[in-house]
């Protein structure tokens, strides 16, 4: 009988550590540790002579070892030997070879998983394409060996024989073929599986045991009992047992019935349910921060992933840099605290930012943040744009995670002066609104807003057939809501799924008289994956204003079209009705519906290219019309990077309006919708 003890998995790339095996009788030698071999120097051996007379010499290197526990007589040696260098007629030993690599005998096994292993193990594999002597092929294909002979015992063949042969290729001179061949013998099976340590008297110890599915009778296969382990690991892990503990399962194979014996010992720990939190290190926050942003509470059954959640949750605040965090017994015997330890990440950011977009001029932007100056997580952004078309002072108060897990409060006073083709406006906003936020590590399906604005803006606008120009005050009181549903699959680069949002703003104005209307608009995205370079993607949206003329509304509170996020080969609000001056005047509703074909290119599939058709159209009354619609057609450029592709698009108007430019380039970071 010999004991093969599964420490952990057999090699790095199967599951991590390795697999060491105890002998116990002459026939089963110790399993040597195959994962993190490293390679053998290519020092030189002398060179053989395959002419020679003496067939007992060290002329062929490469003749196949004779399988384990076999003793080869003299004559055996003799005619290998003479096989070898007969296949190896035409080949010059004296110069650099190339080789080819031929595994077989493993067909019937040898899955994608086991020729992944091997092509990322093998010593061969690493020199393919490469010239070596003769010697380092040898030494190489015989590490091989070894590797095959191991991959085969994870399947359960524990009296594989394997060997190689060199032999010149078919396809061209001083090239060789490396042929290895395994017979893969018997498949050894489990008699007996003992697990131990769990009650089957409980009812969550029992459904913890059912994980385990390897069963007397099942092949003696170790990632199949690898794999269960740590099923049965994970399910008390996630199941209220955070000090749960698993031995090293231990696998007695015995040669003469080919059949083996598998133990597993299990310490539960014991169910534990959430205790207190406390704080360790240098913490940006507290600890009743930290049980805002956790997505269990006191009394919940401990959950491993609600850990590694929080773990993820904590650092993407921005404002902490390491994290751990230890389950420790509780006050009482059934529950477990938590001892997070805390590093802070810097709190303060500058940023600036200069750029030209065709309809908006030249602009820089430049702002300061700290992100924990009223704690816990009360950040201060302070802002300031100076541009041919807009100069723009703001300060934002921004609490993230504010009374509970993803959920942010937002306060901002700005003045800005704006000059558009359409209107100029001179501006002070006062808002804040309460959001359940969205990122790029926790995309949320659901995400809303709710808030108010406070508006008084002195615009100046033209009108009449005379193109008078006219200034006037608008005292603006809005309540906007948001609720969007994104089934997408990836916040910047979405490939499959779709979105689709609704925006209701009830606002009241007061200008020569009080009037009160409601803007709504609605936006729809759908992403259909062709293949895995292909993605076609569509958009659509609409929108409409009720209650009052377009003429008595705003005209910052108007719908317009036109731009890089909007109809492409148009400049920025240039779609829709004009004046007397061919400038436009904006609208009380909007269609716009665009299509993409994402195409990527290249082996890593990092950059792309995008053909694409846009169209919007903008009317004065409360629905859009077709007959009015505006198309611009172009291409895109992409590079995906890694944090989001980088779009450049370039689009011309396919039905312009007089005075519109024949092309437009748009250029920004993640897809067009």
């Amino acid at each position: 009988m010999a004991a093969v003890r599964v420490v952990a998995a057999l090699i790095p790339v199967l599951l991590s550590p390795a697999v060491h095996a105890q002998a116990g009788a002459a026939r089963a030698q110790p399993v040597e540790q195959v994962g993190g071999v490293d390679a053998m120097p290519d020092i030189g051996l002398p060179w053989p002579d395959l002419g020679a007379d003496n067939p007992s010499s060290p002329a062929v290197p490469g003749a196949v070892p004779p399988p384990s526990g076999a003793t080869p007589s003299p004559e055996t040696e003799k005619d290998a030997a003479t096989v070898r260098a007969d296949r190896l007629a035409g080949i010059d030993p004296s110069s650099p070879l190339r080789y080819q690599i031929r595994l077989t005998g493993v067909e019937s096994i040898a899955d994608d998983l086991f020729r992944s292993r091997f092509e990322t193990l093998s010593e061969l594999q690493k020199g393919v394409g490469n010239e070596a002597n003769l010697a380092q092929i040898t030494r190489r294909a015989r590490a091989d060996v070894d590797l095959v002979d191991q991959l085969l015992r994870t399947r359960g063949y524990y009296d594989a024989q394997v060997g190689f042969q060199l032999q010149a290729a078919e396809d061209a001179r001083q090239r060789l073929l490396v042929d290895l061949d395994a017979q893969v013998g018997p498949l050894y099976r489990l008699s007996d599986v003992r697990v131990t340590g769990l009650d089957p008297g409980n009812d969550r110890e029992a459904a913890v045991r059912a994980l385990f599915k390897v069963k007397p009778g099942d092949p003696a296969d170790t990632d199949r009992i690898l794999a269960s382990t740590d099923a049965v690991r994970s399910g008390l892990l996630e199941g209220g047992y955070p000090f749960a503990k698993i031995d090293e399962p231990v696998l007695r194979v015995d040669h003469d019935t080919r059949g083996a014996a598998l133990d597993v010992i299990i310490a539960a720990g014991g169910y534990r349910r959430y205790g207190r939190i406390t704080v360790t290190g240098d913490p940006p926050f507290d600890a009743r921060h930290v049980g805002d942003i956790a997505r269990f509470r006191p009394g919940d059954p401990y959950k491993a992933s609600e850990i590694t959640d929080l773990e993820r949750a904590l650092v993407q605040t921005g404002l902490v840099a390491s994290t751990d965090i230890t389950p420790t017994p509780g006050a009482t015997f059934d529950t477990v605290d938590l001892a997070i330890a805390m590093t802070r990440a810097p709190p303060r950011t500058i940023a600036a930012e200069l750029g030209y977009g065709t309809g908006e001029g030249a602009r820089a932007e430049i702002s300061w943040q700290h992100r924990n100056l009223f704690p816990p997580e009360g950040g201060l952004t302070l802002r300031g744009v100076v541009g041919t078309q807009e100069q723009t002072v703001s300060a934002t108060f921004r609490r993230n995670n504010f009374k509970k897990r993803d959920q942010a409060l937002n306060g901002q006073i700005a003045a800005s002066n704006v000059t558009r083709a359409a209107y100029q406006a001179r501006s002070v906003t006062l808002s804040g609104n309460l959001e359940r936020q969205t990122n790029i590590i926790f995309q949320k399906k659901w995400i809303w807003s709710v808030g108010g604005e406070l508006i008084v803006s002195d615009e100046r606008d033209l009108y009449g057939a005379a193109l008078i120009p006219r200034r006037r005050t608008y005292f603006i009181a809005a309540v906007p809501t948001n609720l969007a549903y994104d089934g997408s699959d990836d916040l910047l680069d979405p490939t499959r799924g779709f979105r689709l949002s609704g925006r209701l703003s009830p606002e009241l104005s007061l200008q020569a008289g009080t009037f009160g209307y409601v803007r709504a608009q609605v936006d729809g995205s759908g992403y259909v994956p062709m293949s895995d370079r292909l993605t076609l993607a569509g958009r659509v949206r609409l929108g409409t204003i009720v209650g009052a003329t377009s003429d008595r509304i705003a005209p910052t509170r108007r719908f317009y079209a036109g731009g890089g996020g909007s109809v492409r080969g148009y400049s920025y609000q240039a779609i829709g009705p004009r004046d007397l001056n061919n400038d436009p005047v904006g609208g009380r509703s909007l269609a716009e519906v665009s299509f993409e074909a994402r195409f990527r290119l290249g082996a890593r599939k990092q950059f792309g290219i995008v053909p694409f058709v846009d169209a919007g159209t903008i009317s004065t009354d409360a629905l859009p019309t077709v007959r009015e619609m505006r198309v611009g057609a172009g291409i895109g450029l992409r590079y995906y990077s890694n944090f989001g592709p980088i779009r450049v698009d370039v689009g011309t108007p396919v039905n312009p309006q007089k005075g519109d430019a024949p092309i437009g380039v748009y250029v920004s970071l993640g897809q067009a919708f």
